[in-house]
């Protein structure tokens, strides 16, 4: 038999670490991950982030599965990944009904339930006993869900699955304009109950619905019934109002140190590299401390003046907080995993420094990541007066398996056993470099013969609709209405995606459904739909903004193309034929 190489001995290593520490926490049955061992509970949130570790060894397994050994193990951690990712989609799924009356009622009783049980899947908390509306929840797993699809794992084995997962997307396609409880369940800073506008769930729901856009769920053995689809116009709305918060996280948390996961990985959500760096600096300024970040300022989860039998606080009682909030060595571990897609070696070396010298050894010297840092009772004072001089204490689980999933991750960055490219095949890293210039193009369609030949008489050369055949030209209602027909299931009682308004991304790109070939006009010309569109200078104001939006906001393949189609209507007087000549001059 071979000798092992030493890659493989220190991979072997953390095998047996992410086995001891994770693995050996996973219920057979479910494949969920529950919270503690005298707590059966399994967040979506929690479980995604402790199966990275697993997901990030299999890929360092299979680069050197030179032995069958090896390719055994890569194909056992690859394994584990499956039967968690579906143990969760199979929990969702159970609660199909409520995914259906969330998209019509965005109601938080009709949310899907941020925990369930690991024994069974099943729901363990009732609906209005939780802050169960965690979009930052579902769509972090919609995210890993497309990496990890696209690293080849085979995770959707039923088109009635792909349904599912398509009225997932619908959920949290409106994330821009729903408040939810976000990451720390929470909602507004109080507790009082009351959901709001976080920018995490924002850019953690802009992240999936991105990565999500024309995945294949069956992979390279797929077809067009098993690929998911996403208005881009819906993401980009995500997108709009995400830029406008940062580095805010809500409107009572003013800066939290979850945006990390937002602008680094897993989301890598935020597009400007500006607002990139001003967000981790406000964190590292006024949430960083000696024993990792604050998760906001005057959070009380955990501190020594908290009241456990409280559950709400009144904004004026925050204060008594202040200077004292729990440090969670957790976001050290998202500082490191930052810094290594940066491929900054000297600030990564810094904070696995630091996050060493906070980690607890195990008996047998296991380095473990506890939940936070409190200030003892004894020294609260002291650290009122002089903040940051006292020392901390463990408080709750350690180790803390999401912190230690993330930790492993880092540690097999850092050691050369992974590429950032591998923990993020979709290339979610890269949308922040500088994209090259938008050129788009605008057709301009006759609707019938007289009206081209009487553009022709001012020596504007059209084609007809008929012309352009096989292209089929219709109005972007048409496009609402296909849409509608996605993720429609009898058998599990969805109705795919209500009919809504269509945006210019959208219209802008050539269809293919079947045989046919389809373009779209924008929303805006269509008479139909608002009596705006016979007004033809206004139109034509709309289109020129229309159209630098598109050179700002394009980011799909290809150029952007705008469709419109020249109607009686338009020509109606000759100085309408003018301005049309105008704009065409312009365009082009």
């Amino acid at each position: 038999m071979r000798s092992r190489s030493n890659s493989g001995v220190r991979l072997d290593y953390y095998q047996r670490i992410v086995h001891r520490l994770i693995m050996s926490h996973q219920e057979p049955v479910t494949g969920l991950f529950p919270a503690s061992n005298i707590n059966s509970h399994a967040w979506i949130r929690d479980n995604v982030y402790c199966i990275l570790a697993v997901w990030g060894l299999s890929m360092a397994y299979k680069k050197i599965a030179d032995q069958d050994e090896d390719r055994a193990k890569c194909y056992e951690l690859e394994q584990s990944c499956v039967k968690l990712m579906r143990g969760l989609l199979m929990a969702m799924m159970n609660q199909k009904d409520k995914v259906e009356r969330f998209k019509m009622t965005q109601n938080p009783l009709d949310s899907l339930h941020a925990k369930y049980s690991s024994k069974n899947g099943q729901p363990v908390v009732g609906d209005g006993e939780w802050g169960h509306l965690q979009i930052d929840a579902v769509s972090l797993y919609l995210l890993i869900l497309a990496q990890m699809t696209a690293s080849g794992l085979q995770i959707v084995f039923s088109l009635d699955e792909v349904s599912f997962i398509q009225n997932l997307v619908f959920y949290i396609e409106s994330a821009y304009c729903i408040p939810d409880y976000g990451i720390w369940e929470r909602g507004d800073k109080t507790n009082h109950g009351e959901p709001e506008l976080n920018a995490s769930s924002i850019g953690m729901a802009k992240a999936a619905l991105e990565a999500m856009n024309e995945l294949d769920l069956f992979g390279a053995r797929g077809g067009p019934a098993s690929v998911i689809h996403v208005l881009a116009d819906e993401a980009h709305k995500c997108q709009a109002v995400l830029q406008s918060m940062l580095p805010r996280e809500s409107n009572s948390k003013e800066l939290d140190s979850g945006l990390l996961c937002v602008i680094g990985f897993p989301a890598f959500a935020a597009d400007d590299p500006q607002l990139i760096r001003n967000t981790k600096d406000a964190i590292l300024s006024r949430l960083q401390g000696k024993y990792g970040c604050k998760r906001f300022l005057r959070d009380g989860y955990r501190t020594p003046k908290e009241d456990p039998s409280r559950l709400y606080y009144e904004r004026w009682e925050l204060r008594m907080f202040e200077n004292i909030e729990c440090e969670w060595p957790l976001f050290y571990c998202y500082l490191i995993l930052f810094h290594a897609f940066q491929n900054d070696k000297l600030a990564v070396k810094e904070y696995a420094d630091r996050l060493e010298r906070i980690m607890v050894r195990a008996d047998d010297g296991t380095l473990l990541i506890p939940e936070s840092y409190a200030v003892p009772h004894n020294l609260v004072s002291n650290e009122y007066q002089h903040p940051g001089s006292q020392r901390r204490e463990v408080v709750g689980r350690c180790p803390f398996l999401w912190g230690q999933s993330l930790f492993i991750l880092g540690r097999l960055l850092q050691e050369g056993f992974l590429a950032v490219g591998e923990l993020d095949p979709l290339n979610r890293r890269l949308g922040a470099q500088k994209k090259p210039d938008v050129v788009v193009q605008v057709v301009i369609i006759a609707e019938d013969n007289e009206i081209r030949d009487k553009l022709t008489e001012h020596d504007l050369h059209v084609q007809t609709i008929a012309e352009v055949a096989p292209i089929e030209v219709q109005p972007a209602r048409v496009l609402s209405h296909l849409y509608t027909y996605l993720g429609r299931n009898r058998k599990l009682g969805l109705t795919g995606r209500k009919s809504r308004d269509v945006g210019i991304l959208s219209t802008s790109k050539l269809y293919s459904l079947k045989d046919r070939i389809f373009a779209f006009t924008p929303q805006f010309v269509d008479l139909s739909r608002f009596y705006i569109a016979s007004d033809n200078e206004l139109m034509i104001d709309i289109l020129k903004g229309e159209i630098n939006f598109l050179k700002s906001a394009w980011d799909l393949l290809g150029r952007p193309l705008v469709t419109l189609v020249l109607r009686k209507i338009h020509l109606g007087r000759l100085n309408n034929i003018c301005m049309f000549s105008l704009i065409w001059f312009m365009l082009f």
